[in-house]
């Protein structure tokens, strides 16, 4: 199943992306908020099927952000199916 991200709200300090499927149908979101330093990154999916295309759409995305903010700490978490996702932690990344 193809996953992709559309927005709900992109402020300077904020970001809520709907996760929908190749029928535009919602099966999760994520939650970006930026304040000063940190970045807080929340997000669900339901389908535990799709973990691969999950991580795949996520990382670049946040990896992006990053490098907006390259000298922010990063909170993050992330959940399949209830289930916590592990991704590669950074030097400036705490899960």
């Amino acid at each position: 199943m193809e996953i992709y991200f559309s927005p709900e709200l992109i402020k300077q300090e904020a970001q809520i992306l709907n996760i929908i499927d190749q029928d535009s149908k919602p099966v999760g979101y994520m939650s970006f908020l930026f304040d000063d330093k940190k970045l807080y990154i929340h997000g669900h999916l339901e389908e535990k099927g799709v973990s691969e295309d999950f991580k795949d759409l996520v990382k670049p995305y946040i990896k992006g952000l990053i490098n907006l903010k390259p000298d922010c700490e990063v909170y993050s978490y992330l959940s399949i199916g209830g289930e916590k996702l592990e991704l590669e932690s950074s030097d400036n990344q705490k899960q």
